[in-house]
């Protein structure tokens, strides 16, 4: 992503009063089909406004209390998101436009991404987690940042699913949705089209369910490697399950009878870390 020249000053625009721009940006925080017609999202939160900067995601606008004094963090972000343009809002403005308790210092309308595989590192040791039509956006947020910590190359989202960049993903990602290349595809066709060469090259498809024939903790999870995990309610498609190389699960006792997907997520990246 490129993001245009620092050296130009921001146009900076009062926003008194419930506008076409605020309701704008009002929209993107709820409006799924919005978000994707204008092919931006809406920020806030230190972690991700941070993460955005960081990874390079162009800012469009940027919105902030005019009578309130911005920290060094926030006028800091302010020169280096080179936001095109800044709206100095009114604080009850600025309360109702943010989703936190203590309304934030700054939030962003950021570009979104274009869906294409080409944003997911050619590595040789390649470590993808597909997602089969996740629902939860909360679940989706917190697999994200857990896809960070364990050095995933990208994440596939496939099938109906909760939107990716519903604020409720970002929230709970931590900043990871920034990280973690992460693309969104009809169906499993795509995937595997995608990965036909690597699998040939050795690439492994293994998915996980609560009926799986093998547990995990014989499964050889070395990159490179595709982790295939379910719906929270359904589990794995047919289709996955017939695409899959092997179907691993996790051993559990008790009443309960599977782990909540992020649990799942979690056991499986660290099974494969471990080795």
């Amino acid at each position: 992503m490129t993001r245009r020249s620092l050296s130009r000053a921001p146009t900076v625009v009062e926003l008194a009063n419930e506008n076409d721009r605020f309701q704008h940006a009002e929209t993107l925080k709820r409006n799924r089909h919005k978000r994707h017609a204008h092919r931006e999202l809406f920020v806030e939160g230190v972690r991700n406004l941070e993460q955005a900067v960081t990874r390079g995601w162009p800012f469009r606008a940027l919105f902030y209390a005019a009578s309130r004094p911005l920290s060094a963090w926030a006028r800091a972000l302010r020169s280096r998101a080179g936001a095109a343009t800044e709206y100095a809002t009114a604080p009850a403005l600025m309360a109702k436009l943010s989703d936190k308790t203590e309304p934030s210092e700054l939030c962003a309308i950021v570009a979104m991404p274009e869906d294409g595989f080409d944003r997911i590192p050619d590595e040789p040791r390649l470590k993808l987690v597909v997602l089969d039509r996740p629902q939860n956006p909360g679940n989706l947020g917190t697999i994200l940042r857990t896809c960070d910590a364990f050095g995933v190359h990208g994440v596939i989202i496939t099938g109906h699913a909760v939107d990716l960049y519903d604020p409720a993903v970002i929230r709970a990602s931590m900043g990871s949705l920034f990280a973690v290349p992460a693309v969104r595809v009809p169906s499993h066709k795509e995937v595997l089209s995608w990965l036909e060469s690597r699998r040939a090259g050795g690439l492994r498809l293994v998915g996980t369910s609560a009926r799986g024939d093998h547990p995990l903790s014989g499964e050889t999870l070395a990159a490179p490697i595709a982790l295939v995990f379910g719906n929270e309610s359904e589990g794995l498609s047919r289709a996955w399950r017939a695409a899959c190389d092997r179907l691993a699960r996790i051993p559990i006792s008790g009443t309960a009878s599977s782990l909540n997907i992020t649990s799942a997520v979690a056991i499986v990246l660290y099974q494969q870390a471990v080795g």
